[in-house]
């Protein structure tokens, strides 16, 4: 579908700065969306609205900790779930009734682009009374059951920091438009202001990142910007830091208390958009469907590889924003990616109960498949399928052996 830059004047009386924007995604799901500044923010406003404090949600355990962070904030208890160990979607069938019959609500999470499976969800929340909740942002472009993913939740969050590329912001889709001005209205009372330095910066990141791609300067750039505060992880996962943290927890949670972890990189997940970034995002986000074709053609590539993992089912192929890749030595093969300037992110390992432990989440009652997922998944940008294919190739790089008998134990390995 071709999009292109559409914003009324009524459009934008009624929905002010973000109305273009607005316009684009809403025409792209058929669902009234209100714009974010961050995917992590607009979760956050979600749940508050839509779940009951202290309630229970069903979430994956192979996701972003940022994730975990914001469920606590928002006052939940996380359950994680069962997951198929080919692409980590959720598995509902391996969770138990009773389980089910204790939660108030169930998240997504999509991963990758990989959809969960969206009816089967929807028809259980139906059956249970409890809202769906989508974590789309990987999966701008997806569908499921012929429909795009994020249109079977009460709500769903996109970030356009993925396949839009626009390294900030995001939207909140809703299935009644009914709560449209409140949702706006909590999102502004957590915006902090904008800054002008922080809007130079955003101007001119794209020009500085293709130097430092010129140069070949990466990894300086990104030890720099450790050292800056501004990419804090040294690890897959950041630090749980569990007293701080249960500190946090006993003041009541919120977004202020668990700031600390919310925010890691990406300081600016509350910052109030100015001009600049709202016509850059604008810009790419009309652009869309050209990205999503080279994402779909490279997704094709990598999963006939002997390392993909097609889904159950057949289907058309998704526009995935990374293929999880099954390597035994994921390692070695990371390691053999880097020495090509290739890098490796969004690596979830080890998966969420495991990283957190039982004072702040529900364990998985199968935690074996997640654990074999996690230690496994070599997420690879379609878009560099031609680069990646012969690097893994020379380095004799095999599948694993995903039936258990790896010596895994139930929390998976790093």
């Amino acid at each position: 579908m071709a999009l292109g830059v559409r914003s009324t004047h009524a459009a934008q009386t009624a929905h002010g700065p973000y109305a273009a924007l607005e316009t684009l995604m809403r025409e792209r799901l058929g669902r009234e969306c209100v714009y974010m500044p961050s995917c992590r923010l607009g979760l956050y406003v979600a749940l508050r609205h839509w779940c009951p404090r202290g309630g229970r949600i069903l979430m994956s355990p192979v996701t972003d900790d940022v994730i975990l962070f914001v469920v606590l904030a928002a006052g939940l208890r996380p359950v994680q779930a069962p997951v198929n160990e080919r692409d980590g979607s959720l598995d509902p069938a391996a969770v138990p009734e009773p389980v089910w019959r204790g939660l108030s609500a169930v998240l997504t999470t999509h991963l990758y682009g990989n959809p969960d499976p969206a009816p089967e969800l929807r028809a259980r929340c139906d059956e249970l009374g409890i809202p769906l909740i989508e974590d789309a942002a990987h999966a701008l472009g997806s569908e499921v059951a012929g429909r795009p993913v994020g249109t079977f939740g009460d709500a769903s969050v996109f970030s356009l920091s993925k396949h839009v590329g626009a390294g900030t912001g995001g939207f909140l889709a809703v299935a009644d438009p009914g709560p449209r001005t409140a949702l706006a209205r909590a999102r502004d009372a957590l915006l902090e202001p904008a800054r002008p330095h922080s809007e130079l910066a955003y101007a001119v990141r794209p020009y500085a990142e293709a130097g430092v791609r010129g140069l070949r300067l990466v990894r300086a750039a990104r030890a720099a910007l450790r050292l800056l505060g501004r990419r804090e992880r040294t690890e897959i996962r950041m630090p749980l830091r569990p007293a701080a943290l249960g500190r946090a927890m006993a003041d009541g949670a919120g977004l202020p208390a668990l700031h600390p972890w919310i925010r890691v990189d990406l300081h600016d997940y509350r910052r109030r958009p100015g001009r600049v970034r709202l016509a850059r995002t604008e810009r790419l986000l009309a652009g869309l469907d050209a990205r999503l074709d080279a994402h779909r053609r490279g997704t094709e590539k990598l999963l006939a590889t002997p390392w993909g993992a097609p889904a159950a089912g057949g289907g058309p192929v998704q526009p995935l924003f990374r293929v999880p890749l099954l390597v035994r030595d994921r390692d070695a093969a990371i390691a053999a990616l880097a020495r090509h300037r290739i890098t490796t992110g969004y690596l979830y390992d080890p998966p969420l109960d495991a990283y957190a432990g039982g004072e702040f989440t529900d364990p998985s009652p199968a935690p074996g498949p997640a654990a074999r997922f996690a230690r496994h998944a070599l997420p690879v940008d379609p878009r560099l399928a031609d680069r990646v294919i012969p690097v893994l190739t020379a380095l004799g790089a095999e599948p694993p052996d995903m039936t258990g008998g790896e010596g895994e134990g139930p929390g998976g390995g790093g």
